[in-house]
C-alpha cells in the first residue's frame, strides 16, 4: 500500500540493480477509524517489501505485503471483526504493487513523489495514488512518510458492527506509514 517507497529512484550518479527491502524492525504502519462510539487505532505488526532500482535509475518493481492478522488493535473483538472484514482466511495478505512514480522532487536529502499502484484488500484490487515524503539517511537507507485515505467500501468491503449493531465502523480510514529502507550503499 503504501508504500512510496519508490522515491529511492534517486541517488547516484552510477548506479547497478539494487534491492532495497523493507525494515520490519523500524517500519511502523498504523491504520486509523472512527466509530460511533470512538476512534481507534490498529498497528500493523508485520510489514514486508522489498524495491528494485535497475541501472537507468528507474524503480523495477516495489512490492508490499501485510498479512491481514498482523492488525492488531489491542481489542480481542475489534481484532476479530478486523479479520472478518477482510475475509482473512480466504484474502490473507494486503498487498500494494507499484504502477509508477511521478512528480519526483530532490532537494539535498529530502524526497517527494506522487505514488500510483494497485492495492489488493479482500481479493479486491485498486489503482490508488499518494503522496509521500523521504529521507535519504545514509547511503542505502531511505525512510518514507505519508498518509493514504482509504474507505473500505472501495474494496467491497462492509465497515464492521459490534454490539448487535449498536457500536458501528465508519467508512473512512487513514493509513499512516514511516517505512524504512535498506540496501547496500550504492558505489
Amino acid at each position: 500500500m503504501m508504500l512510496s517507497l519508490c522515491i529511492i529512484i534517486i541517488t547516484g550518479s552510477s548506479l547497478q540493480a539494487q534491492s532495497l527491502k523493507i525494515n520490519p524492525k523500524t517500519s511502523t504502519m498504523t491504520i486509523l477509524g472512527t466509530t460511533n462510539v470512538h476512534n481507534f487505532k490498529s498497528k500493523v505488526e508485520q510489514i514486508n517489501g522489498e524495491m528494485v532500482i535497475n541501472s537507468s535509475k528507474k524503480v523495477q518493481s516495489l512490492v508490499v505485503e501485510i498479512p491481514v492478522n498482523s492488525i492488531k488493535s489491542g481489542e480481542k473483538l475489534m481484532d476479530k471483526k478486523t479479520y472478518e472484514t477482510f475475509n482473512q482466511p480466504k484474502f490473507p495478505n494486503i498487498t500494494f504493487k507499484l504502477i509508477e512514480a511521478s512528480g519526483l522532487q530532490i532537494a539535498a536529502d529530502n524526497i517527494s513523489v506522487t505514488v500510483t499502484g494497485d492495492l489488493t484488500m479482500a481479493g479486491v484490487t485498486r489503482k490508488i495514488s499518494f503522496k509521500t515524503s523521504g529521507k535519504n539517511l545514509k547511503p542505502g537507507s531511505y525512510e518514507f512518510k505519508g498518509n493514504i485515505p482509504l474507505k473500505m467500501t472501495d474494496f467491497n468491503m462492509k465497515p464492521p458492527t459490534m454490539m448487535l449493531g449498536v457500536m458501528k465502523v465508519g467508512d473512512a480510514l487513514t493509513l499512516q506509514y514511516n517505512i524504512d529502507l535498506e540496501g547496500s550503499p550504492i558505489n
